[in-house]
């Protein structure tokens, strides 16, 4: 199939790269799981694309690797860098319009203006074949000025003015931020900083700061602040003190929970009939409670007794709705108006 052929040539591009005495043909179809005679058409492929593959005969044996000298046209990266760089933009696909995406994509198309057209076209073809698709996931294309103002800041040292608004009340205030970190994580971005009204150190999402301006004031980051420790215990990003987390998930999703890392402090234990015991120390509740109630019935909390509580309390107000007479009379409009647009 074409797309086990170009990853075939990916495989044999690194091994290419990374071998300056080169590399024989039975180690060359060893590694690649194929037969000499496919190595054979693969390394006239990459050739063709102009890639500089040279032979050389040693104690009777030919050995394979690219021209030491080689570059992939003014750039200064070996193949496989360049490829890599490639896919990087697929990963930074969630970031469109902001100067982290634009900047990665901005660096290729200079690489790419430096090759000939079949290298292009290998490089086109790869890009294809292989693909990086984001789940869901925040708008940054309008926060452009904000990323780049709170960029500035933070290696500036510059406190920031902010009007932000909570996601959870709605609430709009004005705030003195000291920036220490930008984070991306789990779809959103985040800065991390000392927040002047509430004399902490917090979390703000950046795409609910509504204006953001830098004041004429410098600062200096807190001695004990840590940045990998103080996120450490976080589940999301909110950032509280661990609690000892048990949760229990049935046969349907052991196997989904089992192939995930969750959170660096996970333990995983069978459990009965089937399913599996996770066992963490995490901090933030709130998320933690909404990703638990993403199972539904397939997942049970069994320490601590408080959260234990809180997810029975949401999936008892999940179910009003479905089992008032208010829920039966909208459940059965909504497929009269679902037949009538037939």
């Amino acid at each position: 199939m074409r797309g086990d052929q170009l990853a075939r040539q990916w495989q044999l591009i690194q091994r290419l790269a990374h071998s300056r005495a080169g590399v024989g043909l039975d180690v060359l179809a060893r590694d690649l799981e194929c037969t000499r005679r496919t190595v054979y058409r693969d390394l006239d492929a990459l050739q063709y694309a102009g890639f500089p593959v040279v032979s050389e005969k040693r104690d009777g044996r030919v050995f394979y690797r690219f021209l030491d000298t080689f570059r992939l046209g003014d750039a200064p990266f070996t193949a496989d860098e360049v490829l890599a760089l490639a896919f990087s933009e697929d990963l930074l696909r969630t970031l469109e319009g902001t100067v982290f995406h634009d900047s990665v994509h901005s660096a290729l198309r200079k690489i790419r203006a430096g090759l000939g057209p079949e290298l292009s076209g290998f490089l086109e073809r790869l890009g294809e074949s292989f693909r990086v698709l984001p789940g869901p996931h925040k708008r940054y294309a309008e926060f452009r000025d904000t990323i780049q103002t709170l960029n500035a800041a933070v290696l500036g040292r510059r406190t920031l003015r902010m009007r932000y608004r909570t996601g959870r009340t709605g609430k709009r205030a004005t705030r003195d931020l000291d920036p220490y970190r930008v984070w991306y994580r789990a779809g959103g971005l985040y800065v991390v900083g000392f927040d002047h009204k509430s004399d902490e150190i917090r979390t703000f999402a950046v795409d609910r700061i509504e204006a953001l301006s830098a004041t004429e004031r410098r600062f200096r980051p807190r001695d004990d602040f840590d940045f990998e420790a103080w996120t450490a215990s976080a589940f999301g990003v909110v950032a509280e003190p661990a609690l000892a987390v048990r949760i229990r998930f049935d046969r349907r999703w052991a196997t989904h929970v089992r192939e995930r890392t969750w959170h660096p402090s996970q333990t995983l234990a069978p459990a009965p009939a089937g399913g599996v015991e996770l066992q963490m120390e995490v901090g933030g509740v709130e998320e933690l409670r909404q990703w638990i109630l993403s199972f539904g019935a397939g997942a049970e909390v069994l320490e601590p007794e408080s959260l234990r509580e809180d997810v029975a309390r949401e999936l008892r107000a999940a179910l009003e709705p479905y089992a008032s007479p208010a829920g039966r009379r909208g459940r059965r409009r909504g497929k009269a108006d679902a037949r009538a647009s037939r």
